[in-house]
């Protein structure tokens, strides 16, 4: 059993940035793959971005491809989303979520390859 807690969102003007974290308790990190998900009023929960549990791979949705960069420190049990030039599209909850079972190197996109799901950070960007 892991626990995620996600902080660092807020309220940010169009073309600005903000730092999302991920902490995670429980048992060792580095057995997790993780991502990040995002979920606005009346959409579906969507993919934002993935890493490996080596760190070393990383993927992307297309709309936050060359602005938004997922990062990890295995020694300090989180994961990060950096993310910059903000849009009013990128306006949503932040969910943080952890997978078992993946291999060193494995990328997960679906959201049932997830077990663990943190309780989401709000961010919204202004025009």
């Amino acid at each position: 059993q892991v626990q995620l807690v996600e902080s660092g969102g807020g309220l940010v003007q169009a073309g600005g940035s903000l730092r999302l974290s991920c902490a995670a308790s429980g048992r060792t990190f580095g057995i997790y793959g993780m991502g990040w998900f995002r979920q606005a009023p009346g959409k579906e929960r969507e993919f934002v971005a993935a890493i490996s549990r080596s760190g070393d791979y990383k993927y992307y949705t297309d709309s936050v491809k060359g602005r938004f960069t997922i990062s990890r420190d295995n020694a300090k049990n989180t994961v990060y989303l950096q993310m910059n030039s903000l849009n009013s599209e990128d306006t949503a909850v932040y969910l943080c979520a952890a997978g078992t079972g993946w291999g060193w190197t494995s990328i997960n996109t679906a959201k049932g390859a997830y077990d663990y799901w943190g309780q989401g950070t709000q961010v919204t960007v202004s025009p």
